[in-house]
């Protein structure tokens, strides 16, 4: 391995040492402290720490990283304690997840750190939106992501570097190409010859290093770091390593050949820069042992330290509340007259004010741009708000999603908009593992809102039609709402705006420009959580949201000899059960009504909480009226028969039969 210092000083190659010493000898304590039952599980980057440390030495240290499991070198060259590291590692009341999250699953702002989850691409998007955010406010910074080889197979990965190619985004990503996905050899991961030539079929660069080689990984990473910050673009980086413990330990390394550990020892980062500062006067024997001995007498007190850390003390109230970031909601009044405005203006109206309210509001969205999204909702915007505010995106709701996080990680709000709902499962990761969970695991916001058009009764069909609210409300850390009229749909929307955490929005297509409803002009937000009552009566309560709101009204209308009391939910998580108890005691006789289909709608949670809570109150078993259990048709007598409207009438009957 040949080593080039260039302008190094022999203090700063000593410097390079001990950031690289420093990893491999915690590693090697873990590694006891695992033979010895003391840690349960350990993932190891033996054999990779260049990569690690040598990248991290390049970036500024206020510039974000977003390492993998592997990447110890990250953290402990951007100085965080051992003993905090430990704490986490053992699920201690002091790591950085307060024991909720293993290893590296955590971010850190203090450090500018976000770790990965298990799902191995969703952090390529989140550097996405954190590069996106300073490229917005124009701050030469870059932001370096690392993924491995086996990632590279994922969606995540195209859609990351996609958008950071179109969007000519300052981001480095970073594959560490250690051989083996798991037991996975890369002849059976990718047919490329290498994963570099990746970088041509984006239109942007790509380099290819010799991951082992610390100086090499330094240099290399310095300089196109200092470049991207002032000429912003995306660089694929592939870094040649090999991993020389087993995916985690437990798992053997028995599926390896043993000719290229043989072959992969003679390349280890560690021993050839050792020896090469050997070589050059700058080490001495003497001088690597008094190294050795220091960091592992600093080791060895930190470990004990963390292990002596108080274990959490569960406390349910403790871990419901710290599934949502802190946030205490001033609902603000309207002020100014109202004006008729229909369901689809009234969105654009919250949007609109919402941009002007946040300078830091990001739209992003297929065709949202000139074209004013599918159904132009965002019409003009461009010309009001610019286009680094207003983003057609390429067809990628992972990566979109991501990004939305990584703004919110760097100071940004965003908008999401799903040019249908049913096109969210392609983005269904990033919301309920990335969205949902990131304030519980490490107390972080995620200040984003996917917008969300929804709901059958246009006739199209089984991919337009979906009413999919029950994917996200049994998902918690997430807020959903779903407004009915006009004055709502801005309110609420303004109020999801304003909120910090993930919030869906379903907003139905149908009453886009069938609704006009009374709605002001200026800025005014609902409370998320409350419930509407839009009539009272004393023969049954039918209990509905959304489109089910207006069957509802629209029935009760043309039976007036029946006495019902309407609740619309307008949010569905949370939802407003002081409300429905209310309803129920008022009543005695409970409809369940909405779009969604009838198995393990949300529907089913109101019945059951209403059985579980009301009992006593109840004069007849708790009915749901929802659609059919199948897919949606297109055509429009098929439709009819699909949807929950069809039953009403039967059901209302039964149910004020009993």
């Amino acid at each position: 391995m040949q080593f080039n210092r260039k302008q190094k000083s022999d203090s700063e190659l000593l410097e390079i040492y001990k950031h690289l010493l420093f990893p491999r000898l915690v590693e090697e304590k873990m590694l006891i402290l695992l033979r010895q039952g003391r840690i349960g599980k350990w993932f190891s980057g033996i054999g990779q720490e260049a990569i690690a440390v040598g990248s991290t030495l390049a970036m500024q240290n206020d510039e974000y990283i977003l390492p993998m499991h592997r990447n110890l070198g990250v953290f402990t060259t951007r100085d965080i304690p051992l003993k905090k590291l430990m704490a986490q590692w053992q699920g201690k009341l002091t790591g950085f997840t307060k024991g909720r999250d293993r290893s590296f699953h955590f971010g850190t702002q203090e450090y500018k750190i976000i770790g990965m989850i298990s799902h191995l691409g969703p952090q390529m998007a989140l550097a996405d939106g954190i590069a996106l955010a300073d490229l917005i406010a124009e701050k030469p910074k870059a932001t370096l992501v690392f993924t491995g080889e086996g990632a590279t197979s994922e969606g995540d990965f195209h859609e990351a570097i996609n958008v950071a190619a179109v969007w000519n985004l300052p981001v480095i990503f970073l594959i560490e190409n250690n051989g083996y996905g798991l037991s996975t050899p890369v002849n059976e991961q990718y047919k490329c010859k290498h994963l570099v030539d990746r970088a041509i079929g984006y239109g942007i660069q790509g380099v290819q290093l010799d991951g082992n080689n610390i100086l090499e990984v330094y240099d290399k990473l310095n300089e196109l770091a200092e470049d991207i910050r002032q000429n912003p673009r995306p660089v694929l980086v592939e870094c040649l390593t090999f991993r020389m413990r087993g995916h985690e330990e437990a798992s053997g390394t028995k599926y390896v050949p043993q000719h290229l550990f043989d072959e992969w020892a003679q390349k280890d980062p560690v021993k050839n820069f050792e020896d090469y500062l050997l070589d050059e006067n700058i080490l001495t024997e003497q001088l690597i042992t008094e190294i050795r001995n220091t960091f592992k007498k600093q080791i060895d007190s930190e470990v004990e330290a963390a292990f002596a850390e108080p274990e959490p003390q569960a406390n349910a109230n403790q871990e419901l509340a710290d599934m949502y970031y802190p946030y205490q909601a001033n609902t603000v009044n309207p002020s100014t007259p109202s004006s008729e405005k229909r369901y689809l203006d009234a969105i654009t109206d919250g949007l609109r004010v919402a941009m002007q309210r946040h300078s830091n509001l990001i739209l992003m969205g297929q065709d949202i741009a000139e074209y004013g999204g599918a159904f132009k909702i965002t019409d003009g915007f461009v010309a009001e708000f610019g286009k680094a505010r207003v983003r057609n995106t390429p067809i990628c709701e992972s990566a979109i999603v991501g990004a939305g996080l990584g703004l919110s990680i760097n100071g940004y709000k965003s908008v999401v908009e799903m040019q249908f709902a049913d096109f969210v499962s392609v983005g269904f990761n990033q919301i309920v593992n990335n969205l949902a969970k990131t304030h519980y695991r490490w107390d972080e916001k995620a200040d984003v809102v996917v917008r969300m058009p929804t709901g059958a009764g246009t006739g199209a069909g089984p991919f337009h039609s979906q009413s999919n609210e029950a994917w996200f409300t049994k998902t918690p850390g997430l807020k959903i709402v779903y407004p009915a009229f006009p004055y709502d749909a801005k309110g609420l929307l303004l109020a999801a705006i304003e909120d910090p955490n993930p919030v869906i929005y379903f907003e139905h297509k149908y009453l886009y420009r069938s609704l006009t409803g009374s709605v002001p002009e200026d800025f005014y937000t609902l409370e998320i959580g409350k419930a509407n009552v839009l009539q009272r009566g004393e023969q049954l309560s039918i209990i509905t949201y959304g489109l089910g709101v207006h069957w509802a009204l629209d029935y009760l209308k043309s039976n007036p000899e029946i006495s019902a009391t309407l609740i619309d939910l307008v949010s569905l998580q949370p939802w407003d059960k002081e409300a429905v108890k209310a309803a129920v005691k008022a009543t005695g006789k409970v409809l369940v009504l909405h779009e969604d289909t009838l198995t393990n709608g949300f529907g089913a949670e109101i019945s059951a909480w209403i059985s579980e809570n009301c009992f006593e109150y109840l004069d007849a078993p708790v009915m749901r009226c929802a659609s059919l259990d199948t897919a949606i048709p297109m055509n429009k007598a098929l439709e009819d028969i699909f949807l929950a409207k069809a039953k009403l009438p039967d059901l209302v009957t039964k149910l004020l039969a009993y």
